[in-house]
């Protein structure tokens, strides 16, 4: 039973520690939507879409009045694009005609991102793989709410060189395609190695084939919380901290728990992770110099991929921060050893069956 204590330490883990429901993500299947007419295919699209996902953002809403949780995002992932668009596109125009409507889609449901602008090519690289590829730089640039990731390579396959070479040159065309924006198409794109395939965290959200029709996962943002849970432990034993990250993990996670139960239910699709992200947001920069005038610039890349985009619409970073890009790398210790002491520790305990998963 959770008693008042618990109910204590959560409500100052919102106002205190930063603890937040980055996202709640609607995972959408479109392989249903497939067919070899371009056009057909753009309606079949943003028909699934705009109506699985017609509710979501009224949802979320109503979960952070029902529960006080502040949830920072609502996002959309589907099919990898390069799948369903195989046998409509030929080229990489088509494709980016594709970007065009999931992006409409996801102005018309209110969602602040839509992920899955993917290819799966660590092995190897279909021609219509090839040619999503090619069509990111114009894709970026003509959206503003589609997330596009690659996965060039696996432990078990190993690298695909191919890839590797092409998507070195598609970041430097997308990066000079959205130049008058702050290359910020740059921030929209993920390159991957064993990407999974159910990750809610932009940008490298994308819907795997492997899931369900629609299922709703939701990311919970903590590393402030287990920030200051390890540093009132400084100086204890290993076992100690492994404790300590154990059970703070388990209460970060409970959270979003609640969040995917109540999501899922007034949905009606399954609920399918709770996604743990340590990437430090601008809040928690431990050495950042402390000072009320935050930076006005756009930053919506963290630390990690499955941290990923639109983690704050603006930047907190205090001006004086040494560099934009250093003041999102964790540099302390207990931000350094969180990231892989808790990744051993939430991997063993989901293996034993614990519902979250973690990177």
């Amino acid at each position: 039973m959770i008693n008042i204590y618990e109910v204590n330490e959560t409500n100052n883990m919102i106002e205190h520690e930063n603890l937040d429901v980055r996202t709640i993500t609607l995972g959408i299947s479109l392989l249903s939507c497939i067919s070899s007419d371009l056009e057909s295919l753009k309606k079949n699209i943003y028909e699934k879409i705009t109506s699985v996902a017609r509710d979501l953002v009224a949802t979320g809403k109503a979960i952070e009045n029902d529960f006080g949780i502040p949830i920072v995002n609502k996002r959309i992932s589907v099919t990898p694009i390069a799948l369903v668009g195989a046998a409509a596109c030929h080229r990489p125009e088509d494709f980016a005609q594709i970007a065009g409507v999931l992006d409409r889609a996801a102005k018309e449901v209110g969602v602040n991102f839509i992920g899955g602008y993917s290819a799966l090519v660590s092995k190897g690289m279909t021609e219509a793989e090839k040619n999503l590829i090619l069509s990111i730089p114009e894709a970026m640039a003509n959206t503003e709410r589609v997330c596009s990731s690659v996965n060039v390579g696996s432990t078990k396959t190993g690298l695909n060189m191919d890839a590797v070479n092409l998507m070195g040159r598609v970041v430097k065309q997308t990066a000079e395609a959205t130049k008058d924006d702050d290359s910020l198409g740059c921030a929209k794109l993920v390159v991957f190695c064993n990407a999974p395939d159910d990750n809610p965290f932009m940008a490298g959200a994308f819907h795997g084939v492997t899931e369900a029709d629609a299922v709703i996962n939701v990311g919970v943002s903590g590393p402030g919380v287990v920030k200051v849970a390890l540093e009132k432990v400084r100086g204890e034993n290993f076992e100690v901290l492994c404790e300590t990250i154990k059970k703070t993990a388990f209460k970060i996670t409970r959270m979003g728990q609640l969040v995917g139960d109540a999501a899922s239910r007034m949905l009606g699709v399954p609920f399918g992770i709770v996604d743990l992200s340590l990437a430090p947001t601008p809040a928690v920069v431990p050495w950042a110099p402390q000072t009320s005038t935050p930076n006005s610039s756009r930053i919506r890349a963290t630390l990690s991929p499955t941290a990923g985009v639109g983690a704050r619409l603006r930047s907190t970073i205090p001006k004086g921060t040494p560099r934009r890009r250093l003041a999102s790398w964790a540099t302390s210790w207990p931000i350094r050893v969180t990231r892989n002491a808790v990744f051993l520790m939430v991997s063993a305990a989901a293996s034993r069956g614990w519902p979250f998963t973690a990177w």
